[in-house]
């Protein structure tokens, strides 16, 4: 028998979103009114403290996501794949346009004492923001995976992305361009990645499986590289611990549902 081709899972008008979000973002990522949006909304942002605005950003950082994720590992494997099979189109999107387009950072154009820099001065490769593209590839992954009853109650996951988003501009890392560019890449990524895991099989969503167990000892390098390598900020190192912890108490409990599957008849 012929193989069907894996079902759509969300509305074929959908993919028009990027395109049109990158076309509706024209303005922004030409800088049209730029450095006016970047100044007005980091200025906008410093009354908030810096911590809060690092540790939004560590969930476009993939090591933070993975720990933020972790749970998944145990609670709905198949959400967990999802944001995975969009990880590589993410890192594919955001490193060919940090490559293709050679793009000033805010802090390479503006005098420092103008705004607000959280963190490392960054100069150069700001097109478009890594972080950014990443937070919304795993929320729409994940938001897009749910049913349509389970998306009207998870429409967070998407507030959550341009949070993180926001950060960017908050910290000084990034133009609004650059942030808003990030987000349709991220949303297409996420797309696409609800493309192959419609195509895998649900053996592999089992704890039994062996490419999930792969994906655990990823989530071990997690918890490995939170406690020990600082991610972006320094302000982040407490909020590193506790992704790590729950990474680490994910761990274990996959660990024993696998064991018990293991000897199961």
């Amino acid at each position: 028998m012929t193989k069907q081709p894996p079902r759509a899972l969300f509305p074929w008008w959908l993919w028009l979103l990027p395109p049109g979000l990158l076309l509706a973002g024209a303005p922004l990522w030409l800088h049209r009114w730029e450095p006016a949006i970047f100044l007005a909304i980091n200025a906008a942002c410093a009354p908030v403290a810096a911590g809060v605005w690092a540790g939004l950003s560590l969930l476009g950082n993939g090591w933070g996501a993975l720990g933020a994720t972790s749970p998944l590992l145990v609670l709905s494997p198949r959400l967990m794949w999802a944001w995975m099979c969009a990880a590589p189109f993410a890192i594919v999107f955001a490193r060919a346009g940090k490559w293709l387009i050679a793009s000033p950072r805010p802090a390479a154009e503006l005098d420092p004492l103008q705004m607000r820099v959280v963190g490392e001065v960054i100069h150069s490769v700001s097109m478009p923001s890594g972080h950014t593209t990443t937070a919304f590839a795993v929320a729409s992954a994940i938001f897009l995976a749910l049913t349509p009853a389970q998306r009207r109650r998870h429409w967070w996951l998407l507030v959550l992305a341009a949070g993180t988003g926001l950060s960017r501009i908050a910290v000084g890392a990034h133009w609004p361009g650059d942030v808003w560019v990030g987000m349709a890449l991220g949303l297409l990524a996420g797309m696409l990645g609800n493309v192959l895991l419609g195509a895998m099989e649900p053996r592999h969503f089992v704890a039994q499986s062996a490419r999930l167990r792969a994906l655990a000892v990823l989530v071990g390098a997690a918890v490995v590289v939170l406690l020990t390598e600082v991610q972006d900020f320094a302000e982040n190192q407490p909020l590193q611990v506790l992704l790590a912890l729950v990474a680490a108490a994910s761990l274990l409990v996959f660990a024993i549902r696998s064991a018990r599957a293991l000897k199961a008849p």
